[in-house]
């Protein structure tokens, strides 16, 4: 069984913008840069839970909405000195489609 899924189209995500993705093991965000780069994380702050599918994309940055903590999106690491980090699902483009590993590249505490 592949652990690969199709999410959508590159154009189906705003550029800068978010995505989210349902899965059984909770939500993932899936991220589109000013750079037509793409990331998924957790949906989920490592700080208080926030949805960072709802943030503010500033380059390969994440700021939550909760409480503004900026979270690298190709690492799923909170910038220091926050600490703390949301899990990073690997993707790959199959020409305008996105698609989506849902075994992720890091686990985190809480994540």
């Amino acid at each position: 069984m592949s652990s690969w899924i199709e999410v959508g189209q590159l154009n189906d995500i705003p550029k800068p913008g978010a995505r989210v993705v349902k899965t059984t093991d909770g939500d993932i965000a899936v991220f589109r840069t000013a750079e037509d780069k793409i990331f998924a994380l957790r949906d989920k702050c490592p700080h208080k839970g926030g949805q960072l599918s709802q943030g503010i994309v500033m380059g390969n940055k994440v700021a939550c909405p909760l409480h503004d903590w900026k979270i690298e999106l190709d690492s799923g690491k909170a910038v220091a000195p926050d600490e703390g980090c949301a899990a990073n699902f690997p993707v790959k483009m199959d020409g305008e489609t996105i698609m989506l590993s849902l075994i992720a590249n890091t686990e985190c505490p809480n994540s």
